[in-house]
């Protein structure tokens, strides 16, 4: 079957610039290939670092906030008689918890909700301290929402409800007190309770910070400590079925809850605005190397028309026309498009594949990456739409060639 003439033409030229085609293609190759490993590479980071936000945040936060008194003014003459302002909170603790968490539970757009007593921890172990954060909670609901089973490294989140003197700690602690599961810890909290813990399960989140402040105990343990009685509940976590809507479900929890209500993205505003920064860098470089890729095919076609410039004045002498003209190179550009963006996203899926297969270490484990069909079919259309735009201007020009002023030279 014969091609159509602009095709063939074309493809004449393609073959018979054999070294000009290949680094042409090799181009698109390399740029292709970089924006697919880089955006995915952003996007394995970014996954990461949600999911080990979802590992120890939940969706949406319920707390008594903090008021502030109010400024005492002079009711005959206005004037401020008190303008220092003073927190005037007595008590964190939330009242009726278990209607509270009964009427978020029935919410529909809520997949899990649990209730948890915070208390400032100081952990001792003769001479040394570390402050930090105790949580009381029931460990195994904990567990069910935020997988801390996964997490431990030693001991078991079930011996934590079995023994009621028990207590979870964070690797950080573990290693700075020189303790391992089966030993005692004291632990006090700021209102002078002191409490001799048997240390039942050690767990690692790859959060220095949390690892090295954070433990859990038991509910009535953390009620000891902060010399309230079996009612008190200073917190309500609770999982929601789409996190990215959270904004819109805190609206609607506002209109049944007198409390403060705050979603996971102003809890972890520092940790987004990094993901998003660094996604934005990785776009734009990998753009960047993408864009001159194009750049090349435009040189490359620019200078193919200089040099062919008599062939092009005799097509139009002929009886081609400038569509035609626009064709035929519109068609080589497509050429190195269609094989530079195949090898591109080949050699990116290959580079993607093998630094997923290196091996972090825990909590990481392998590193964070895999091919997303979306970003393939992005660098798809990118590459040969680059490619297209980078071979229509050149060949547009050649559309504008005069062949008598060609024959006059």
């Amino acid at each position: 079957m014969r091609l159509p003439v602009n095709l063939d033409i074309a493809l004449t030229h393609i073959v018979t610039r054999k070294k000009q085609t290949l680094v042409t293609a090799l181009g698109i190759t390399i740029g292709v290939s970089i924006y697919l490993f880089m955006n995915s590479l952003s996007s394995g980071f970014s996954d990461f670092s949600r999911d080990n936000i979802f590992q120890n945040n939940a969706h949406i936060e319920i707390y008594k906030e903090d008021e502030m008194s109010q400024p005492l003014f002079d009711s005959g003459s206005g004037v401020v008689l008190i303008s220092n302002p003073q927190i005037t909170t007595s008590s964190k603790k939330l009242s009726n918890p278990e209607k509270l968490l009964h009427d978020i539970k029935a919410e529909p757009y809520i997949t899990n909700a649990i209730s948890l007593v915070e208390f400032s921890a100081v952990y001792r172990r003769g001479d040394t301290q570390i402050q930090g954060r105790g949580i009381g909670v029931d460990m195994l609901d904990y567990a069910d929402m935020f997988q801390t089973d996964e997490l431990m490294v030693a001991g078991s989140i079930q011996d934590l409800r079995d023994n009621l003197n028990g207590i979870i700690i964070g690797s950080g602690i573990a290693e700075k007190l020189s303790l391992t599961v089966g030993q005692n810890i004291t632990v006090s909290s700021t209102e002078g309770i002191y409490k001799v813990l048997r240390i039942v399960g050690i767990f690692s989140t790859g959060s220095t910070q949390m690892d090295e402040t954070r433990s859990y105990v038991n509910t009535t343990t953390a009620q000891q400590y902060l010399k309230e009685g079996p009612s008190y509940v200073t917190t309500i976590y609770a999982n929601t079925v789409d996190p990215d809507n959270s904004l819109q479900y805190i609206e609607e929890l506002a209109g049944i809850i007198p409390y403060a209500v705050e979603d996971w993205t102003v809890i972890n505003k520092d940790i987004i605005t990094q993901d998003e920064t660094r996604q934005l860098m990785m776009t734009a470089i990998s753009l960047a190397i993408l864009i001159m890729a194009g750049f090349g095919i435009y040189n490359i076609l620019s200078t193919t028309i200089s040099q062919k410039i008599d062939d092009i004045a005799i097509l139009k002498a002929t009886g081609f026309n400038g569509r035609d003209v626009i064709n035929i190179f519109l068609s080589e550009a497509l050429f190195f498009g269609l094989i530079g963006t195949a090898l591109g996203i080949l050699v990116g899926i290959c580079l993607i594949g093998i630094m997923k297969s290196i091996y972090i270490g825990q909590p990481v484990g392998n590193f964070p990456i895999s091919v997303e069909a979306d970003l393939v079919l992005l660098s798809t259309l990118l590459g040969l739409v680059l490619t297209l735009c980078a071979g229509y201007f050149p060949a547009r020009r050649a559309a504008d060639v005069d062949p008598v002023e060609i024959f006059r030279r």
